[in-house]
């Protein structure tokens, strides 16, 4: 299977056979055609053909996440993309150029900020994101650029969502959109990814990772595979 086959995703089971196969799975189209859910999702199932409050394709991201063990995170140009656990350890050595928080943070490579909120995550993990918001002061009026941060954080691979939940009503009834739990690779993956993160140099995982996006995107050009790995 690869992103030039005329597959398409209709069930959950389907999502998490395409994301065993390839790896590599972003849930948005991006500056490669064709290299997203949202290109081979089934009718019905994206958030502008369901029906009002049912969106499929949105609600299949906790329980996909927690059944598969993966990652899933802001990884692709701000964008979300699901990694499967099989190819995490490489994609985060790479983004993250072999250095843990802390030595990153020690050579300078990490600001103060990224340091405090990293560390409130690591402490507090699996954390709903309105809750890291209260307990970090990152509410209006509070300390600025969360957004900001906890993107490059997950860019970076050191953050990864866990899981969404669904905010209630006093009735007891979900609403909107899924909340964000955030947590690290290394609590949520546990030893499969600790002890091999760091096992080759970043520079064999970037060709690794780079070896398959071209294995699943045989359109695409090296220069637009590297474009969007950046």
């Amino acid at each position: 299977m690869n992103f030039s086959e005329n597959w398409v995703i209709d069930t959950k089971e389907d999502l998490i056979n395409v994301i065993d196969e390839l790896g590599f799975v972003p849930f948005f189209a991006n500056d490669i055609e064709g290299f997203s859910i949202e290109e081979h999702i089934a009718s019905g199932r994206w958030y502008d053909d369901c029906e009002e409050g049912f969106w499929p394709a949105w609600e299949w991201k906790g329980p996909v996440i927690k059944e598969m063990k993966c990652a899933y995170g802001k990884f692709l140009r701000n964008k979300a993309m699901y990694v499967s656990a099989k190819w995490f350890a490489d994609f985060a050595n790479y983004r993250r150029d072999g250095y843990d928080f802390d030595a990153r943070y020690d050579d300078g490579k990490a600001s103060f900020y990224d340091k405090e909120l990293f560390e409130l995550i690591d402490a507090n993990a699996p954390i709903l994101s309105k809750n890291l918001k209260d307990i970090g002061d990152y509410n209006k009026g509070g300390k600025k650029g969360f957004d900001t941060m906890i993107t490059r954080l997950q860019k970076q691979c050191y953050v990864i969502t866990g899981d969404f939940t669904y905010l209630k009503d006093k009735h007891g009834n979900e609403y909107g959109w899924g909340v964000a739990v955030y947590t690290t690779p290394e609590k949520f993956l546990g030893k499969k990814f600790t002890n091999s993160v760091y096992k080759r140099e970043p520079e064999e995982s970037y060709e690794r990772v780079v070896k398959q996006f071209e294995k699943i995107l045989p359109g695409a050009d090296l220069k637009q595979i590297e474009k969007i790995l950046k």
